[in-house]
Formats: C-alpha cells, sequence, structure tokens
C-alpha cells in the first residue's frame, strides 16, 4: 500500500489506515445524522483501507450499504456501498485534516439551523468555573491520535 493514514476508534480496540483518498464530504442524509448521532457526517473515499487491529461490527443501513463501527464503544468509523468504495470518517482519522471535506451532500435533509451554527456565541475560557473545574478533573481514556504498540480498551 501507499503513504496511508492512520485512525480508528475512541477506545482503540479497532484501528485502521487508509489512503488514496478521492472525495471528502459532508452528507446531510437523515441515516448518516442517526448513523453518526450528529447534524451531518464527515466521510472520504479510501481507495486503499486495511484494518490494523481489531474488527469491524456492521449494521446494514441499507438495501445497499453497510456502516462499520467498533463493537466496544460504539464510534461509527465506515461506510461500505455495494460495489464501490469503503468511505471512512474522516473525524476517525489521527490528523482530520489529512481529508477536508469538499463538497456538502443530501442537502434536503440539511437541518434548517445547520448554516447559521458557526455564528453562535461561543463560551469563553472561565465564563463557569464550576464547569472549568470538571474539565480539569477528567482523566481521558481515549486512544491517542497515534497507533500504539499495545493498548487497554477499558470497558
Amino acid at each position: 500500500m501507499s503513504a496511508l493514514v492512520s485512525g480508528g476508534c475512541q477506545c482503540g480496540a479497532v484501528r485502521f489506515r487508509a489512503g488514496k483518498f478521492g472525495r471528502s464530504s459532508i452528507c446531510h442524509c437523515r441515516m448518516c445524522q442517526k448513523a453518526f448521532s450528529g447534524f451531518f457526517a464527515a466521510l472520504v473515499t479510501a481507495n486503499e483501507f486495511e484494518l490494523t487491529r481489531g474488527a469491524l461490527r456492521h449494521f446494514q443501513s441499507s438495501n445497499k450499504v453497510k456502516r462499520g463501527f467498533c463493537a466496544d464503544c460504539g464510534t461509527p468509523l465506515t461506510f461500505e456501498p455495494d460495489n464501490y468504495p469503503v468511505e471512512v470518517s474522516v473525524a476517525a482519522l489521527d490528523d482530520p485534516s489529512a481529508a477536508p471535506p469538499t463538497i456538502q451532500v443530501n442537502p434536503n435533509d440539511k437541518q434548517p439551523f445547520f448554516d447559521a451554527l458557526c455564528s453562535l456565541p461561543t463560551r469563553p475560557d472561565g465564563a463557569e468555573p464550576k464547569s472549568d473545574a470538571f474539565k480539569a478533573s477528567l482523566v481521558s481514556y481515549q486512544h491517542p491520535d497515534h497507533d500504539t504498540t499495545n493498548w487497554q480498551v477499558r470497558k
């Protein structure tokens, strides 16, 4: 395989390498909204894809597409249409900037408030001391954004 980008799920049970990227898109269809539990899914076509740790669990979301995810933490990882290359979640790449979206697809299902999201006000640091203290006390168990030789998946 050529130069590949690594990625994986939140808990580290599933890791992959992907490359020879095609189009990277934001999909607004209702299936993607539900599969990603968000307002869209950012996906990139990966003409090269290999699992390097673990295995994908799949959900057949339609008669022509199955979706791969981590059975341990639930992270959505792939969109696998029949007779087409796999598409990988851009956010699951260790470096999501390797595949910035270049197009939005299925605009008829776009949520009406989506275009205004980036203009919402932001909460400055220090505005909510209780929330800031909570965040400062967190210890992340998330897999780091790089491959690891050994990794203990927490359940």
